[in-house]
């Protein structure tokens, strides 16, 4: 069994531990995507609907392509989550792609690092299993996020499409 990836992040004067994300944490990432005012709407009532997010963590947690991490404070609270997903491919004469998605820091400590610090983190684990390319994806409204992500040297080179599809309960 592979050892839970683990990792310190410095940002703001302050040391965090990256880990990847428990069950038990749930709560705290629901929150964490919550704390937003584009998806805010998106995890209201969430305790109704926890056997979904425990179904779908429970398949992110069992494919070792997949990675849930979670940045933790040094009271236990948990301060930032990140999804990576690692995708094989033909294109780019086979090269693997990580995917960086649902990144999340708390409202409370944006614009300190941290962010900078956990997206450093993954693409450095993104060249440690040879991966040729780190791609993420924006919603389009989020004009701040995006020069973010170009101030780490990320590119503005593909236009995205998504089809939302209705799923029988």
């Amino acid at each position: 069994m592979e050892t839970a990836k683990r990792g310190s992040l410095w940002a703001g004067g302050q040391d965090y531990l990256l880990r990847e994300a428990k069950a038990a944490d749930l709560d705290q990432i629901i929150a964490l995507m919550a704390d937003d005012d584009i998806r805010r709407a998106e995890h209201q009532g969430a305790e109704e609907d926890m056997e979904q997010y425990l179904h779908a963590f429970n398949q992110i947690n069992a494919d070792p392509a997949h990675s849930l991490m979670v940045v933790e404070a040094q009271d236990g609270t948990l301060v930032g989550t990140m999804q990576l997903t690692l995708l094989p491919g033909l294109a780019r004469r086979g090269a693997t792609r990580m995917q960086i998605e649902a990144v999340r820091v708390s409202s409370a400590l944006r614009g300190r690092g941290l962010g900078t610090a956990m997206i450093r983190w993954a693409i450095s684990e993104a060249e440690n299993k040879n991966v040729q390319l780190v791609q993420l994806t924006s919603d389009a409204q989020r004009t701040d996020a995006h020069r973010f992500y170009e101030a780490l040297g990320f590119t503005a080179s593909h236009v995205g499409f998504k089809m939302r599809l209705a799923i029988a309960s």
